[in-house]
Order: C-alpha cells, then structure tokens, then sequence
C-alpha cells in the first residue's frame, strides 16, 4: 500500500507542473501589437503624439480559481499520503489548504508581465498615459507614435 501512496504522490506533483506549465500558456499578451478575437475588423479612433516618458511596471498576474483548485487538488492528494488513515484524512484536509494557497501563489507569479507606462503629449495639448506589455519595442521618449482606441481598449505603437 505504501508504493501505491508515494506512486500517487508523485502522479500529484506532475500534475502540478502540467497546471503550473497550462497557466503560463493562458496568459495572454497586452502589448501594442497583440489583439484579441473580439478587436479583429473593429473601427479604431487614432490619435498622434510625442511620447513625453516611458517607464517599466510590472503587470500583476492573473488571480482566477485555477491556480488555487489545482494546487487544492495536487495538495490534498499528496497530504493524503501522509500517515495511517485518521493521520491520512488530516494530511488531505492540511495538503489541500496549502496546495490551495501555493496554488492561488504559483498561478499569479506564471502570468506576472513586464510592462511599460507610456506617457504622451497627444497633438491637440493633452497628456494621456497607457500601461501595457512591454514586448521589446523599445519606446524612445520624444519619438512620435500613434494611439489607438477602441471602447475600453488604448494601446500605443509606432
């Protein structure tokens, strides 16, 4: 019984890294240059401007259930495995509260962005700033760029 507990054991820490590698592949792009589905054929207003500053920010990661049922899931099977069997239900119970929470932690740190806060002098006087992923273009202050809106939706390119 025991190779049958530590074979589950680490059957739930591959899980883990199958959840840990599927949440790093939602995470979707929030650059200039990356569209959704939804914003395909969609009338855009454009604007002009000088772009006054550029800074880095870091973009906080998605915080959706996933992360914290999955580590749930991979903490309570590998908590169960600990000790006889009032031991092994109190292994799960304590496995998945902190599979949960190390979960919610893993999901959040996979899909955290690099990102850029753009400030620009848009051509009729006003300033307006846009944070979005920073995916290697290199935005110069002083340099003219476009801005494009779309309902909820700014981004700033070249």
């Amino acid at each position: 019984m025991d190779g049958v507990k530590s074979c589950c054991g680490w059957r739930a820490w591959g899980l883990a890294l199958v959840a840990v590698f599927a949440l790093g592949a939602c995470a979707s792009g929030q650059g200039g240059a990356t569209y959704s589905r939804d914003e395909a054929r969609r009338a855009m207003v454009v604007q002009f401007g000088t772009l006054e500053s550029v800074r880095p920010v870091l973009i906080e990661g998605t915080k959706s259930p996933v992360g914290t049922v999955a580590g749930a899931a991979v903490g309570g099977i590998a908590g169960s495995s600990v000790g006889g069997d009032r031991g092994s239900a109190i292994g799960a119970v304590v496995g998945a509260v902190a599979g949960g929470l190390a979960g919610a932690a893993i999901e959040e740190g996979v899909t955290r962005t690099q990102g850029v806060e753009l400030t620009v002098r848009l051509e009729n006087g006003q300033y307006l700033a846009v944070v979005q992923a920073d995916q290697g273009e290199r935005f110069l202050p002083g340099e003219r760029v476009r801005i494009l809106r779309d309902g909820g939706t700014t981004r700033v390119t070249r």
